[in-house]
């Protein structure tokens, strides 16, 4: 189903047009549900079972590749969100997601991302939509894609942990606003885009907090 979703943001990106990269923004938004609850869904059909020969952590590393950094960055490049000169600087996430796909220890064995988990569909949305001026775009591009190499823990919120609850119920609201952002009336479509912001800042500062408890505990500290 991801890798459909895929399909469907490409052909919209490579038709090109604000309507068409707003739609592509809908699809990604649709591939992320779909990879937040595939896991569940797999368990509850027996995958494993059924086919026993089947590695369902292949597949979904092949789609979420494309759903949350190949088809993004693309999408950035397309439409133009950085002046031509400073379009090859989109190299650095994709390089950098690379790395932290291929990594053993890129999720903790208690239930958290280790290094910035390239959620690049979030941030080529958010400059797409803002536009901010390039050196903002800039320093966002390069500041992420340099902590895809800091192992520091951020929230892994469908495999439960600290504030699990709080982050999964916040993303129905979010991907409401983000719906509005997209497609609503031009005021409300404001309104919803900066009110959205509010979700990743969220999530960011409780990863943050969460790294400053392990840094400060006694046990990391040993």
């Amino acid at each position: 189903m991801g890798l459909v979703c895929a399909a469907i943001i490409a052909v919209l990106i490579v038709q090109g047009g604000d309507r068409s990269f707003r739609l592509a923004f809908f699809w990604m938004m649709i591939a992320t549900a779909i990879d937040a609850t595939d896991g569940w869904l797999a368990r509850r059909a027996r995958v494993t079972e059924v086919l026993p020969g089947f590695d369902g952590r292949i597949l979904d590393d092949l789609a979420d590749i494309h759903l949350y950094v190949s088809l993004p960055l693309l999408l950035l490049w397309r439409a133009g969100t950085l002046s031509g000169n400073l379009a090859w600087l989109l190299v650095l996430p994709l390089l950098s997601s690379a790395y932290w796909w291929s990594q053993v220890s890129a999720k903790s064995e208690d239930g958290f991302f280790l290094g910035f988990p390239c959620y690049w569909n979030v941030i080529a949305f958010y400059l797409y939509m803002i536009r901010p001026p390039d050196a903002v775009s800039v320093a966002v591009i390069v500041v992420f894609s340099v902590l895809t190499f800091i192992p520091a823990p951020y929230l892994y919120a469908t495999r439960g942990g600290p504030f699990a609850t709080l982050i999964n119920a916040g993303s129905v609201g979010w991907f409401a606003l983000l719906a509005l952002a997209l497609f609503g009336r031009e005021d409300l479509s404001t309104a919803g885009l900066w009110l959205s912001l509010i979700y990743p800042a969220l999530y960011l500062g409780l990863s943050a907090r969460v790294a400053a408890r392990r840094v400060s505990s006694p046990a990391s500290k040993g």
